[in-house]
């Protein structure tokens, strides 16, 4: 069996998942998995970088890789016992959602989230300083952004910068923090470490499952 004839079949069974409202095999809704999880899927709605809701997020779901979702609920786990949750921002993420972002970035004079956003930059140098991408790994399924609530009030911890800004002050080492969010900050990269992810160095909110099922995949079934 050819390559070509592989990437039929292939795209034929994700069609094929989706019309009967099946996910691809590995792949799991976290709220089956681990359902106190809160979400707010941000490129569902018009509060991202964007200011509109991506292309590929038709629902207010979340997706992951079956193992992903169950790492997730020990960490939630661990952290309901400290009258905490996490809070998720984005998690699977399609080729067609990652494709939108390159065409917005290309556009120049749409800056209509700069000022929440990326403030000191200049849009035209997303690519280079790798904001932007062609590829993310959120489409191999094993990546997620989050952040921790509390349970009472579902404020969420202060971390010294909002989720997707596009600064060094969401660089993990980032030192000019008060001593409340360096602490909630080592929370959250301690207690995903602790079960199985790897966090990414310019982005305290992201992280990605330790020897994820798809590491050289990228899925582009939408979201629903």
């Amino acid at each position: 069996m050819n390559y070509k004839t592989l990437y039929i079949l292939s795209i034929t069974f994700f069609i094929n998942a989706m019309v009967w409202g099946q996910l691809p095999k590995g792949f799991s809704y976290v709220k089956d998995i681990a359902p106190t999880i809160e979400r707010e899927l941000r490129y569902c709605q018009h509060n991202n970088f964007v200011g509109i809701p991506i292309e590929g997020y038709i629902d207010d779901v979340l997706i992951t890789s079956t193992e992903t979702a169950k790492a997730l609920k020990k960490v939630q786990d661990d952290l309901l016992k400290q009258g905490l949750s996490l809070k998720v921002y984005d998690a699977y993420r399609p080729q067609t959602a990652v494709n939108h972002f390159v065409k917005w970035a290309r556009v120049i004079n749409d800056t209509l989230m700069k000022q929440q956003y990326y403030p000191t930059l200049n849009k035209r140098h997303l690519f280079k300083l790798g904001y932007i991408a062609s590829k993310s790994g959120h489409s191999r399924g094993s990546s997620v952004d989050l952040t921790i609530i509390n349970t009472t009030t579902k404020e969420e911890l202060d971390m010294g910068s909002p989720y997707d800004f596009f600064g060094i002050s969401s660089h993990i080492t980032y030192q000019k923090l008060t001593q409340q969010q360096q602490n909630n900050r080592k929370r959250l990269q301690d207690i995903m470490r602790k079960h199985g992810f790897r966090p990414y160095k310019n982005e305290w909110w992201h992280f990605t499952l330790r020897n994820e099922p798809f590491p050289k995949t990228y899925f582009d079934f939408p979201i629903k």
